[in-house]
């Protein structure tokens, strides 16, 4: 027997309540079951053709799904948990065609025009649902309206993890749906608290991606803009070298980026770090992605960099780290992503999220998505998901009444906008709540300096200044630690090219010169008079590497690393 967990069950259950109860919208007779990414989807796509058959043993049944890689997956599982099941598999791209199967395990692109091939069938499963297209005339709809009517009293049944689309809003609405409801969906957080999923944490970067150029087509941004826009050699190396200051102590390490050569970029950049990274994409062929896939899982590559591919149907519970390189608006692909990092392994007390992309303060803690939420900001009309706790900087959700990180309670009117900067400060919490850890003590007021999520306190800036170098300038940065006077010089080169350049723009107008940086030197000095002092300051200790970062009064963070040192 299938031994199922007890959500898995009652989706289950759910499923056929919903069938039993029936209704008047034949135009969409399917229901959908919406479980996170790492809640065992597969083993209840198993169970319910088992019990399909074991209710009417004449049953043909089709799981039907939009990969090769996701055809396999599924077959094994059901293999697996059913080693007699009378199954077959359908695929060009895994060279099998057993049409006459009971079950049949399929991948859309081989049946939607072979209906012949396939014959009637009582149940269609399709897996990762969200990824149908609205419209009609799709292979989907193809392939369903065939078998209907073939077998006018088919049933089906949709599991995903985000049942929403960006540009057409809810599975379970609209022309053209398939599906009439949802008949299930579990709770992302409660099966964190209970030990099924892996709890999730976010740690700030100071490299946050801009995209406020970029086009939108669709509701998403445009491609080719987007990945101008994010693709900067001096960008891609910062990036980098926070993913390997973070993900040092950690095995497995994806990376979502925004195009094929911002991906390549992104994978040669963290090998100059030291670490084994491959890229992979649609466009990687066959046979080479299954061995870099495979080494991966294995432990012999510590990062995959990817575009366009693993956000649905990856499946290596050892991933511990996500670097989101990509923003979207899209909800769906935000929660597809981290979900990769939900799945529980030996030895995996939790995941790290790195947000270059602002994505969660754009779509929310992952626990706290819904339907509604993620279909309200559709076209990039929705407000913000999250908002940043006023005693700590950790993103929390809007109606969250406490910070699970340091038990500030948050104003009345806190669900106000806040920079966008503000949320590149502390230890992030990407869960809207505890996820079933033990429950800290309160530690009252914040003390003052603050600490933070990170444990690195803040300290008031007391001196700004800019002096004249051999090479350029430095900027000092004065502050007081307790009674001991600390200090800090930052290099800055701003008639250099490439990521010296870029630094040095980026602390000019972090720090209030505006956003024409003057080209030399001088000009710097001569416009000194216009710069802001930050309102604090604070040296976190890295493996290899100091980490300075200031926060001015807007809120904006601004950074970098440097081996420890005087301040001169």
């Amino acid at each position: 027997m299938l031994r199922l967990r007890d959500y898995q069950r009652a989706s289950l259950d759910a499923l056929s309540a919903a069938w039993a109860r029936g209704g008047a919208d034949d135009a969409a007779p399917g229901h959908l079951i919406v479980l996170p990414t790492g809640a065992g989807k597969a083993l209840v796509i198993a169970a319910l053709a088992r019990e399909t058959l074991e209710q009417d043993p004449l049953a043909r049944v089709a799981i039907v799904t939009h990969s090769r890689e996701l055809v396999a997956q599924n077959f094994s599982e059901l293999s697996r948990a059913w080693p007699e099941a009378p199954a077959g598999i359908f695929s060009a791209g895994l060279g099998r065609r057993e049409a006459d199967a009971q079950v049949l395990v399929c991948g859309i692109q081989s049946v939607a025009d072979r209906l012949d091939a396939v014959g009637p069938r009582d149940l269609v499963i399709v897996d990762e649902a969200h990824l149908i297209p609205r419209a009609a005339d799709t292979r989907y709809g193809r392939f369903l309206a065939g078998l209907r009517a073939m077998t006018p009293g088919l049933r089906v049944a949709g599991f995903t993890a985000t049942p929403y689309r960006l540009d057409s809003g809810r599975l379970d609405a609209g022309e053209h749906r398939l599906f009439s409801g949802i008949a299930y969906e579990a709770d992302t957080f409660t099966l964190i608290r209970r030990g099924f999923l892996a709890p999730l944490v976010s740690k700030a970067t100071l490299t946050q991606l801009d995209v406020s150029g970029v086009g939108r087509r669709g509701g998403d941004y445009i491609p080719g803009e987007l990945e101008a826009a994010v693709n900067r050699d001096w960008i891609t190396r910062a990036a980098v070298a926070e993913l390997a200051e973070y993900g040092g102590s950690r095995r497995a390490w994806l990376a979502f980026c925004a195009g094929l050569a911002h991906a390549d970029a992104v994978r040669d950049a963290v090998r100059a770090e030291g670490y084994a990274c491959e890229s992979v994409s649609g466009e990687t062929p066959r046979r080479e992605r299954d061995r870099i896939v495979a080494a991966f899982r294995a432990g012999q590559i510590r990062c995959l960099t990817s575009v366009g591919v693993l956000g649905t149907g990856f499946n290596v519970p050892e991933v511990d780290l996500v670097a989101l390189l990509r923003p979207t608006r899209s909800t769906g692909l935000y929660v597809q992503q981290v979900g990769r990092a939900l799945r529980c392994a030996p030895g995996k007390a939790d995941a790290l999220i790195l947000d270059y992309a602002g994505l969660v303060r754009m779509h929310g803690p992952v626990d706290a998505v819904t339907v509604r939420s993620a279909t309200q900001g559709l076209s990039g009309a929705g407000a913000p998901r999250a908002k940043p706790c006023p005693g700590c900087g950790a993103l929390i959700a809007l109606n969250a009444s406490t910070c699970e990180a340091c038990w500030t309670e948050p104003e009345v009117d806190a669900d106000a906008e806040a920079p966008h900067e503000a949320a590149a400060d502390d230890e992030l919490a990407i869960l809207s709540a505890d996820p079933g850890l033990p429950d800290p003590e309160p530690a009252g007021p914040a003390p003052a300096p603050e600490t933070g999520g990170s444990g690195a306190a803040w300290h008031p800036v007391t001196t700004l200044n800019l002096e004249a170098a051999p090479d350029g300038l430095d900027l000092v940065l004065g502050w007081r630690d307790g009674a001991a006077e600390a200090g800090w010089r930052v290099r800055l080169r701003p008639e250099r090219s490439g990521y010296e350049r870029e630094k040095a723009v980026s602390w000019w107008r972090g720090l209030g010169g505006g956003r024409d940086a003057p080209m030399t030197a001088a000009g710097f000095l001569e416009g000194a008079g216009s710069l802001a002092r930050p309102a604090a300051v604070r040296v976190r200790p890295g493996r290899v590497s100091e980490q300075i970062e200031c926060r001015t009064r807007e809120g904006r963070i601004l950074g970098e690393r440097r081996t420890p040192g005087p301040a001169g």
